[in-house]
């Protein structure tokens, strides 16, 4: 019964523009994140989190842009999308935190996806949800 519940689990794809640098996130993602850090409202980034070879794997050629001593943003020397963030320390148990944009998915995968939104520019806290999804904010 677990490999049926696997084969039948959802897989989100997600590339760059050019396609060279790609990425895997296993199930549906709760929900994709606007944050207004500085870094991320720049890049216009909806990010969906998990940990690095778990539930996310990315492939392909990548440059990192670290900020602080915490994050490294990736993004593809050729077309220059942002494709994910990486933490650069692994955690006590060894696993390292990753999100996805969510922006580079074929939008219907990832449309009904509700939206959450996070001050990281000044309280770093979690902001009420307002109860739109990912379509909601594809124009």
């Amino acid at each position: 019964m677990g490999g049926e519940d696997m084969a039948d689990e959802k897989v989100v794809q997600g590339a760059c523009h050019c396609g060279a640098l790609q990425w895997s996130l296993t199930g549906t993602p709760e929900s994709a994140t606007a944050c207004n850090c500085t870094v991320c409202r720049r890049y216009g980034v909806l990010w969906a989190y998990g940990y690095e070879n778990e539930n996310i794997h990315v492939s392909g050629p990548d440059k990192v842009y670290v900020r602080g001593e915490a994050i490294g943003f990736h993004f593809c020397p050729d077309c220059a999308c942002v494709s994910h963030w990486r933490s650069l320390h692994a955690d006590d148990e060894g696993r390292r935190r990753i999100a996805v944009n969510l922006r580079l998915a074929e939008p219907e995968s990832v449309a009904q996806v509700p939206m959450r939104h996070f001050d990281g520019l000044e309280g770093f806290q979690d902001l009420a949800q307002d109860g739109k999804c990912v379509i909601d904010y594809w124009f």
